[in-house]
């Protein structure tokens, strides 16, 4: 088996957990040390058990100690944080402090404060001053009160208070995480879509990330000089032939290709995989065969691969490369996804990426094809008409080539189908995965230089969120978050809907939930509001991560289904207004500006 290589290792960004105090000497600050440090290690607790990074590690606490009472403790942590490579910052205090002498001045760390709700000591009134401090100071931070008063000897942390902890600590982490990484243009622009023309001034300034780009004839020079692990190269081909089940090959005769140039294709496929992941991540194997620059990698948690038309015309597609390298397994077995978009949609990617690094899951790429409304699925399957959660209709989502395998659904937690971390899918489930799934010619007037695309159902019932980043002129970017469910429909349904479009293409039938407002008034007007041509699916209702990401990113969101009291945004956003809460969002993000954009 080959090193797994990933940008996930070294020194991760770890929490910072800074315990303020009140800093009065003589009996005060005395009487509340054991209770405020006790109260930071409750705290990294709760996170380290429920938190992990994407290689699967607990992600890594620092606790200041002493406590912080005043300006020059602050100085200290401040100190310590940076030695430690803390990249998100969490206070929590039971009782007053001195608001703006303990408050986190780090303008790029997202930040949050605890203020314990007991009436002992004024944790809450703590809470209150150093917000109105972060306001006035233009360094918004996420503001956690629990709903009931405790007894200040209390060690439970309640649950309102855990959701609020545990959803700002995974997205500031997924901040941190992309901090000084790359996305890896693999060509250019695909087929005139926006998406694929990649603006590095949002990558930079919004997620404080590099964008590197390489031609894709860095692709066919590597293949024809074998710069690639031969080893692996072989062990990664035996794999394919034993897990990839070839399907029926839906080309008209005329255009048939034979067994020989199936095979070559099979080849080129693997070896397309392998260099895509070089290029993203590096591999120490390629300097122990002479190539030094080639083994270093462009530190990418995210890619694109540019494909159409430029490379398929002549090679085959990157189907392959994307669904493997997406998937959370392969021939060296269970592992962390990494994020490739097809078509280098560089948005598409970025939406995944945030998913991912929000969930640890894989995440599927797809077109969002069409709407087929309950009288049109009526009118094309002899009167059938769906129900449940689809009887509004639903959204095809079927990729132009590959999606992640996790996407069959064939993985489970709690009896439901899913999508889960990379540490908690079983042996037979990436086997359910791969057996789920069928590789087919693809077609050739799309690919004349040919290819293996995959074909599988998504399995229904499956919790999802539907999402997408898009650019706007004089705006910037901008979110949309739909969530649903997967659908199953009867094999007959399936098969003559599908059918109409492409059979060689990936297909999950999605329903978002309708709230009867706005761009959720029915399922067509959800299709009818979307902002571009593809989305990415996530598992899970996570709408609200998605939300409370984006706030710490300045990037406002403009289409949800979320509930109102799901959503957590920095205290600061309530001053733009409680009324419409989009209209506020859009006005604090454009006050604030990108993270990145005011250095």
């Amino acid at each position: 088996m080959a090193d797994i290589t990933t940008v996930w290792q070294g020194e991760l960004p770890k929490i910072g957990i800074r315990p303020t105090i009140d800093g009065r000497l003589g009996g005060v600050r005395e009487s509340l040390e054991e209770q405020t440090q006790a109260l930071a290690q409750r705290v990294k607790t709760l996170l380290t058990e429920n938190i992990r990074y994407p290689n699967g590690e607990p992600v890594q606490c620092v606790v200041a100690n002493p406590c912080i009472g005043g300006v020059a403790e602050a100085a200290a942590t401040e100190a310590l944080f940076r030695r430690e490579n803390v990249g998100v910052s969490l206070t929590v205090t039971p009782c007053w402090c001195y608001g703006s002498e303990t408050m986190d001045m780090d303008p790029l760390r997202p930040k949050a404060v605890w203020g314990f709700n007991g009436t002992e000591r004024p944790g809450a009134v703590y809470l209150a001053a150093v917000l109105a401090g972060h306001s006035q100071k233009g360094l918004p931070a996420f503001g956690i009160y629990g709903r009931d008063v405790q007894d200040a000897g209390d060690s439970v942390i309640p649950d309102d208070v855990q959701h609020k902890l545990l959803s700002f600590a995974r997205c500031g982490l997924a901040v941190a995480l992309m901090r000084g990484k790359a996305y890896l243009s693999m060509g250019g622009t695909s087929m005139g879509i926006a998406g694929s023309v990649v603006d590095q001034s949002f990558w930079e300034k919004w997620l404080g990330m590099r964008v590197e780009d390489i031609d894709m004839s860095e692709f066919i020079g590597r293949m024809q000089k074998d710069q690639f692990d031969p080893e692996e190269y072989e062990q990664a081909l035996a794999w394919v032939k034993e897990n990839c089940p070839e399907g029926k090959d839906y080309n008209a005769e005329d255009q048939v290709r034979s067994r020989e140039q199936l095979d070559s294709e099979w080849s080129d496929s693997v070896k397309m995989a392998l260099i895509a992941r070089d290029l993203m991540v590096g591999n120490p194997r390629l300097t122990e065969m002479g190539l030094g620059e080639q083994a270093q990698g462009h530190q990418a948690i995210a890619a694109g691969f540019q494909g159409q038309r430029q490379w398929t015309d002549h090679f085959p597609n990157g189907d392959f490369l994307e669904a493997i390298l997406n998937s959370s397994f392969d021939w060296n077995g269970k592992r962390a996804p990494y994020i490739v978009a097809t078509e280098n949609d560089a948005l598409n990617g970025a939406t995944m990426l945030f998913g991912h690094l929000l969930t640890n899951t894989a995440q599927i790429f797809a077109d969002l094809r069409t709407y087929w409304s309950p009288d049109a699925i009526a009118g094309a399957c002899d009167g059938y008409r769906p129900d449940g959660h689809a009887k509004d209709g639903l959204l095809h989502l079927i990729n132009s080539g590959p999606a992640t395998l996790d996407g069959t659904g064939q993985q489970e937690q709690d009896g439901q189908p899913t999508m889960k971390p990379f540490w908690e899918i079983t042996d037979d489930e990436v086997q359910k995965c791969l057996q789920a799934t069928t590789w087919h010619p693809s077609i050739t007037e799309y690919f004349p230089g040919g290819g293996m695309s995959t074909r599988y159902r998504t399995r229904g019932g499956m919790p999802s969120t539907m999402t997408r980043i898009n650019l706007i002129a004089g705006l910037g970017p901008a979110l949309q978050i739909a969530e649903g469910y997967t659908v199953d429909l009867p094999d007959d349904v399936h098969d003559v809907l599908d059918q109409r479009t492409n059979p060689t293409w990936p297909t999950t039938w999605f329903a978002p939930t309708i709230t009867g407002r706005g761009a959720f008034s029915s399922t067509y007007e959800v299709m009818n509001h979307w902002g571009a041509n593809h989305c990415v699916l996530t598992a899970g209702h996570v709408g609200h991560l998605f939300i409370t990401l984006a706030s710490i990113l300045r990037i406002p969101v403009y289409m949800h289904n979320v509930a109102e009291d799901r959503i957590f945004r920095p205290s600061t956003w309530n001053a733009f207004g409680t009324e419409n809460r989009e209209s506020a969002d859009f006005r604090a993000c454009e006050t604030f500006g990108p993270l990145y954009g005011r250095q």
